[in-house]
């Protein structure tokens, strides 16, 4: 069962929840951010992307304090798989359940267009149908998707093979041109040390559609469904 939290703002709650049931035919239901529990049904939940709050502050200040990510934290701390994704990741990093933070896009404007992540980790619930070094074409849409984090903290992603996809080039390539924000380490999603929380900038939700011409998204869903089934 997979759950998607709904915050004042979000948008792509609905793209998430499309995709789990009429594409990949999944049990999902949404879930209010006023929820106190994660009910003991769900096995994944997803925190979409969208503008919780209007982003006011910065993105992601005001929704980590929503009464649902304390049960968030709680079902992951259990072993619970959470997903942020865009917006749901910023939340992630401002609830402090991912290290580093969020700044704003190195053009001071906000991006929307397809780019190409390398998959640096394979052995997470969100890629293990993906292959290390695979490229996958997805869309971006954001302000605020600049990765930033000291450099210990840099250290020990890397040590503990926390970096989980990096932008580059459509062959693999760690360039500047390919990194659209100016994100550290070209970092476009990171893991927590346990491997059940990921935040990602890009979104599948947006990709796993053939009708939509580009189907890289489903790498992430059915890895995960893979997850939860076996």
């Amino acid at each position: 069962m997979f759950g998607i939290v709904i915050f004042p703002g979000s948008n792509c709650d609905h793209d998430c929840y499309h995709v789990l049931k009429h594409v990949f035919h999944q049990d999902v239901e949404f879930v209010w951010h006023k929820e106190e529990n994660i009910d003991k049904r769900f096995r994944v939940i997803i925190l979409p992307g969208g503008f919780s709050y209007g982003d006011y502050l910065r993105t992601g200040a005001i929704a980590r304090f929503s009464p649902v990510m304390k049960a968030v934290e709680r079902f992951a701390k259990d072993g619970g798989i959470v997903l942020g994704i865009c917006n749901g990741f910023q939340i992630l990093l401002e609830a402090g359940l991912l290290p580093g933070v969020m700044i704003r896009n190195k053009n001071i404007k906000f991006i929307c267009k397809d780019i190409y992540v390398r998959v640096e980790k394979t052995d997470t619930p969100f890629t293990k149908e993906c292959k290390t070094g695979q490229t996958l074409r997805l869309p971006i849409a954001h302000a605020e998707g600049n990765y930033y984090a000291d450099p210990d903290t840099l250290k020990s992603l890397e040590k503990n093979k926390q970096i989980v996809f990096r932008y580059t080039t459509k062959d693999g390539e760690i360039t500047e041109e390919a990194n659209p924000n100016g994100a550290k380490d070209n970092i476009a999603g990171i893991c927590n040390r346990e491997g059940n929380i990921i935040g990602m900038m890009p979104h599948p939700e947006r990709c796993s559609e053939a009708i939509l011409g580009n189907e890289d998204g489903r790498f992430i869903f059915k890895s995960l469904i893979k997850t939860i089934i076996f």
